[in-house]
């Protein structure tokens, strides 16, 4: 890679929500984007207009499938500046004595393991690459730092993730590798209108509040923020949310 050469960044969940925006928001910004997931139809309509684009069906939590996804990157690029580690899910409300077992353990392979894989097979690659060196960034929640009602599963991984970003920036340093985390709160996306905000989520007081959200574009322009620093500088933790929503003093 030269000075001039375009950073190569990988997006997973880049079919919709924020793994989208974000995806669209690096691919105007000269970014050279893989776009994984799990459909194919939704990466190609992220990937729509863009020549700088690339399309890897992936189950990011599949360890071939995550190896295979950097491996295309590598052949058609030859390196990794970036990933952000995106897709994730939200499970049924529930309280902990009434989460099922295969929910829960569906809950922490989306959120967590999926994360862990795709960050060992970028650390790899960005020891191995020269220059080497390069930037993780995981998506996180708001629930990483105060939970939601009926989320024990969602609220654990979160967390989890939150440690991991840690210890990865951590192991990272002699290798020129930083994570950071980003948590993000109410950006509209279906995500977040699957647990109600616009018809009245549920708060830790059993009411239902209409709570604001907050466009995911802009969402996005603060994953690009960290993704575009420059190596000697990172972003440990950021926390965006929708002014006025239910989080400091949540309870």
């Amino acid at each position: 890679m030269t000075e001039t050469s375009p950073r190569v960044a990988v997006v997973t969940g880049a079919g919709s929500g924020i793994g989208r925006a974000v995806a669209t928001a690096m691919l105007q910004a000269g970014f050279r984007v893989a776009l994984a997931g799990r459909r194919e139809q939704p990466l190609r309509e992220t990937a729509a207009s863009f020549s700088n684009a690339l399309v890897v069906p992936t189950d990011v939590t599949d360890p071939d499938q995550v190896a295979e996804l950097f491996a295309r990157i590598i052949e058609q690029w030859g390196r990794v500046d970036v990933l952000f580690n995106n897709a994730g899910i939200f499970p049924k409300a529930a309280s902990v004595d009434e989460i099922g077992l295969d929910e829960w353990n569906r809950a922490l392979t989306v959120n967590l393991t999926s994360v862990m894989l795709c960050s060992a097979e970028a650390v790899r690659v960005m020891k191995a690459q020269s220059p080497r060196g390069g930037r993780i960034i995981n998506n996180g929640s708001i629930s990483a730092q105060s939970p939601r009602p009926l989320s024990p599963a969602y609220t654990a991984t979160k967390h989890a993730v939150a440690g991991l970003t840690k210890s990865i920036d951590l192991d990272g340093r002699p290798f020129g590798i930083s994570c950071g985390q980003i948590d993000i709160g109410n950006a509209a996306t279906e995500l977040t209108q699957s647990i109600g905000l616009s018809d009245g989520a549920l708060q830790a007081d059993g009411s239902r509040m209409v709570e604001p959200s907050f466009s995911v574009e802009d969402a996005a322009r603060a994953v690009l923020l960290m993704a575009e620093l420059p190596a000697n500088a990172t972003v440990n933790a950021l926390t965006i949310t929708a002014s006025g929503m239910p989080f400091v003093g949540r309870g």
